[in-house]
């Protein structure tokens, strides 16, 4: 017998991503995304993304049946994100997965949002090791994962007390005026300037520091002083050595704790995970690190590393792999689901 279908559901933030999983196999990933609309904010706006989700959810479910040449009928299974994220996005898209399950009758299991960022390099790179320790890091997370079992025993390690590492990214683009989100413009603009520019903190690395726990407030906070007080000097500010600056603090903490992790526990895999990991500067830092460590990297294609449909039914996938009880039908959406929680 072939490997169950899985659709997945993802919108526990701006864009609505709709997947199709069979085994480890990647049938289709279709995105529909509301990133111009939160543009002008300089941020997601809840209200907006929830009402874009709404318009964007049938067409993205067809298109994504058709990329991947099946019907509804051929769908085995379904996966939605149930949490974390913003509320009013995760209750369209549980209750959308709620009602296909319901008429299709088949079984519906509502996944945790950072494991599925984990889940998706199986995509790419077959069966995660086990265990293996996982970076996340995006707009809304920056956590270090301890990983024994991806369908059932997810530890967290540590986590941003502050400022997730995307979020850091968004605000200091916003000083140097550049576009939102900021991570891929102040990764582009970093290229042409000088890492070592600028001696910015790294949060959290002292001694007495929890050693796993991450903190980018006070590094925002010591870019916009910075460019402050350039500016009001009269003298230039240069957006390239700042972002390369700023980056590079960002990075060092965020690979110097992931390597930590692994040695500490005895794990010779790490996987990158999240919208952040789409950093180049990140993902040679991190392949430089663990070259020298002994680690195995694993990172996810950039395309795969934002929030996506195929991530949640990579990990339905899996659920449904390992016989983990389905959902009940009155599932509902959590905005603070913790990660030690992978399904529900």
């Amino acid at each position: 017998m072939s490997q169950p279908l899985v659709l997945g559901f993802e919108t526990s933030c701006d864009e609505t991503g709709i997947g199709l999983v069979r085994g480890q196999t990647l049938l289709s990933d279709a995105l529909a995304t509301s990133m111009a609309e939160h543009e002008r904010f300089g941020g997601v706006v809840p209200e907006i993304a929830s009402r874009a989700h709404l318009e964007a959810m049938v067409p993205t479910v067809h298109r994504s049946l058709a990329d991947a040449g099946v019907t509804l009928g051929d769908v085995d299974a379904i996966a939605v994100t149930a949490g974390p994220g913003l509320t009013g996005a995760l209750l369209v898209g549980v209750a959308a997965a709620k009602a296909y399950a319901l008429a299709l009758d088949v079984p519906l299991y509502g996944v945790n949002h950072l494991a599925a960022h984990v889940a998706v390099d199986e995509l790419e790179h077959g069966r995660l090791a086990e265990p293996s320790i996982a970076l996340l890091v995006s707009g809304g997370h920056s956590s270090l994962l301890l990983v024994p079992d991806l369908a059932q025993d997810v530890q967290e390690l540590g986590r941003t007390i502050d400022d997730a590492a995307g979020e850091a990214f968004d605000k200091v683009a916003r000083v140097l005026d550049l576009p939102f989100p900021g991570g891929p413009p102040i990764d582009r603009a970093a290229r042409e300037g000088d890492p070592r520019a600028i001696p910015f903190p790294r949060g959290l690395t002292g001694p007495r520091d929890a050693a796993y726990d991450f903190s980018f407030s006070g590094l925002k906070t010591a870019v916009a002083r910075w460019v402050e007080g350039r500016q009001r000097d009269g003298e230039p500010v240069s957006v390239a050595d700042v972002s390369a600056s700023f980056q590079e603090a960002v990075v060092d903490v965020l690979t110097a704790k992931a390597v930590r992790a692994c040695r500490d526990h005895g794990v010779d895999h790490l996987v990158i995970g999240g919208g952040v990991a789409a950093n180049s500067r990140l993902r040679a830092l991190a392949q430089e690190r663990c070259d020298a460590a002994g680690i195995v990297l694993r990172t996810p294609s950039p395309r795969l590393c934002t929030d996506n449909g195929a991530m949640v039914a990579a990990l339905g996938s899996r659920l449904v792999e390992a016989g983990v009880a389905p959902a009940p039908i009155d599932l509902g959406a959590d905005s603070s689901m913790p990660i030690d929680l992978v399904s529900r």
